[in-house]
């Protein structure tokens, strides 16, 4: 009798499930925010300014049950220079290999900006979770009432989330339904990975947010982080740094008088390496020029932009 009790009380083993979920929409609308909720960890860049992302960044969430890979991909422009066609061409490199697709909007965009990619996310076969960020900025339930209506006039097949990523609000229903859209599948990762970017990458990230946060108009988007040196031990890390911009001017300006600005910018940018990576670090910051590299094949390549 007891064994019957046994036998009955057994339940199947559920398959694991694993995919990738690509986080797309226009710049500014709260994607990288997004994507640190639903990851749990602060792996992209939040700042007021837009176009903050440039790389596809992988976050990755895991449980014995599933492995969900998402991607923040740059916002969606119509390119100036050959930087922005290369962040453009994350963006649409995004909808060929997502087995859920989020776009993200938010309550003051138009919707028809950028119309021919969201054309295109409109005719994908994969499950299409449409994002409406910032509700917390609505008056009252009509205004979202009509905000949901138009988009789910321009994509009827999405399922469609009212949220507020920066108040973490409906984020755990959203959560829900794409463990429940997730594929029956093997995990992609190991099952202790939180992304498949280098630790170098978390470096350059954090040094241009500061770079974001302390400089005004074109400084931050005319340069890049690059990093010479990392060498760990047990308990410390020693990095070595350089910032390219693509002016004489722009050195002076981020360097700042006796090194001030500079000088900011590295201690802020110390400290969060410190609390990302749980070390001490010894971190040194260079200033260099690289003329016009945002338009040059060849520095875009060296930068990672380009294959």
């Amino acid at each position: 009798m007891e064994e019957d009790v046994k036998i009955l009380s057994e339940q199947p083993e559920q398959p694991h499930k694993a995919g990738f979920v690509n986080i797309v929409g226009n710049p500014n609308v709260g994607k990288s925010t997004l994507m640190n909720d639903l990851v749990g960890e602060r792996i992209s860049i939040i700042t007021s300014k837009a176009q903050t992302t440039r790389h596809r960044i992988t976050g990755i969430v895991n449980t014995p049950e599933y492995q969900i890979v998402f991607s923040d991909t740059p916002g969606v422009l119509k390119p100036k220079y050959k930087l922005q066609e290369s962040m453009l061409g994350f963006s649409e490199g995004a909808l060929t290999d997502a087995d859920i697709l989020l776009y993200v909007t938010d309550v003051v965009e138009d919707p028809e900006k950028n119309k021919d990619f969201l054309d295109r996310v409109s005719k994908e076969d994969v499950p299409v979770l449409l994002v409406i960020n910032k509700i917390d900025l609505l008056k009252n339930d009509a205004e979202l009432q009509e905000l949901v209506d138009k988009w789910h006039e321009r994509l009827p097949k999405a399922e469609i989330f009212p949220t507020s990523a920066t108040e973490k609000f409906n984020i755990d229903n959203l959560m829900k339904r794409i463990v429940e859209l997730l594929p029956v599948s093997l995990p992609f990762f190991g099952k202790d990975a939180l992304t498949d970017k280098p630790a170098r990458f978390f470096v350059t990230e954090i040094i241009r947010e500061k770079l974001l946060l302390n400089y005004e108009k074109e400084i931050p988007y005319s340069s890049e982080v690059v990093v010479e040196k990392f060498e760990e031990t047990e308990s410390s890390i020693h990095i070595m740094t350089v910032i390219y911009v693509e002016r004489d001017t722009q050195k002076g300006i981020i360097i700042g008088k006796g090194g001030d600005k500079i000088k900011k910018v590295g201690i802020e940018a110390r400290q969060d390496i410190e609390r990302f990576f749980g070390k001490r670090v010894y971190l040194e910051i260079f200033v260099k020029v690289e003329k016009d590299w945002r338009n040059r094949e060849n520095k875009l390549k060296a930068f990672g932009y380009m294959e």
